[in-house]
């Protein structure tokens, strides 16, 4: 079993239009540190996962998969990943 975490939290924030550093700020962490969670880096701990949902208003799940997330022109067309 792997470790790498899957994450949508660069969709998320760009469709929220919030920036790396509006982010970052909102946290407490480095703008840096998005970057490295976005591009699957550096992997959030359980807490930073939680206040990410938070800040977003949806379940962790929705950012965060021990499974790759589906493609979105894959679930534009109802195909599985």
């Amino acid at each position: 079993m792997s470790d790498e975490v899957h994450n949508r939290l660069a969709a998320l924030r760009i469709e929220q239009g919030v920036s790396r550093r509006e982010l970052a700020d909102a946290l407490g962490v480095h703008y840096q540190t998005v970057g490295y969670l976005e591009r699957g880096e550096y992997n959030p701990s359980l807490h930073l996962a939680l206040r990410i949902a938070r800040f977003f208003h949806v379940p962790v799940e929705a950012i965060f998969s021990l499974e790759p997330f589906p493609r979105i022109s894959d679930a534009a067309r109802g195909e599985a990943a």
